[in-house]
This record gives structure tokens, C-alpha cells and sequence, in this order.
């Protein structure tokens, strides 16, 4: 069986409450149903959630040391967090997915919002479709 890490930054364990207008009325709960459900025979999704930096930094080393594909959606430290970008980018230097996604489309909110210090070293980004992000990046990580 292969696990796929579904990482979530900061406020995303407000899902539900927290401007339903821009991130829809579901939670993390029913993210992980959605992606369990979607996921191919073989496959095990491990969907967590920080606010803490650090601890998604030692998500993505545990994920290379543990030759895990990563679905990241880093929330507010996309904009700013080079710490975070530079563990990211061991994921794929050690030749493992990591998809970058986001719920909304940050290109159509805050300026701030516009620039990703992700999104350079990802394997590829996703963004604006909801939970259906999730969804597209499980496919392309567990494709045969």
C-alpha cells in the first residue's frame, strides 16, 4: 500500500466556518472523505493540518525519508515562507510528487496573494477548484 501525505498550512482547520464565501461550507472531515473515497486500491491518504511552520517543515522530511508523494497547500505561508519552500523542494529533488494546491484562485484575491514560494519547485499547482484541487492532484500522484 502506498500513502499519499495531504498537507494543510495554517486556518485550514477553520474549513467550514471560515469564509465559506471564498473556501465553500465543508471541513477537513469531509475533504478526507472525499479523498479516501477517490482514491485507487492501493492507496491510503494521511490528511493533516498545522498552524504551526515547523511541524509541516517535518511533514515534508518525513515524507522524503519516507518516499511519500505530497499534496501541500500551504495557505498563508505560500506567500512568504522560504523555510517552508526549501523543504518542499526536497521532496523533489528526492523525485517525488509534491503538487501544490489550493481551494481558491489566489490570483483572483489579495495582491499579496499573487506570488507562491512554492510554486517553482513543485511538480505542478492546482488552484481555484475547491476540494476538486484535492481531487486532480490524488490522480495525478497515484496515476499508474
Amino acid at each position: 500500500m502506498s500513502t499519499v501525505l495531504v498537507l494543510n498550512g495554517p486556518n485550514l482547520g477553520r474549513l467550514g466556518s471560515r469564509e465559506p464565501d471564498v473556501y465553500g461550507s465543508a471541513n477537513l472531515d469531509d475533504l478526507r472523505t472525499l479523498l479516501v473515497a477517490s482514491a485507487r486500491p492501493g492507496v491510503s491518504i494521511d490528511l493533516r493540518q498545522t498552524d504551526d511552520e515547523a511541524e509541516l517543515i517535518h511533514w515534508l522530511y518525513e515524507a522524503v525519508d519516507e518516499r511519500m508523494s505530497v499534496i501541500l497547500n500551504p495557505a498563508a505561508f505560500t506567500h512568504y515562507s522560504y523555510a517552508l519552500r526549501d523543504a518542499a523542494a526536497l521532496v523533489t529533488k528526492a523525485s517525488l510528487c509534491l503538487i501544490e494546491v489550493h481551494i481558491s484562485n489566489p490570483h483572483a484575491r489579495e495582491t499579496f496573494r499573487h506570488t507562491s514560494v512554492v510554486s517553482a519547485i513543485a511538480t505542478g499547482v492546482i488552484a481555484g477548484l475547491g476540494f476538486d484541487s484535492y481531487r486532480l492532484a490524488l490522480d495525478f500522484v497515484t496515476a499508474p
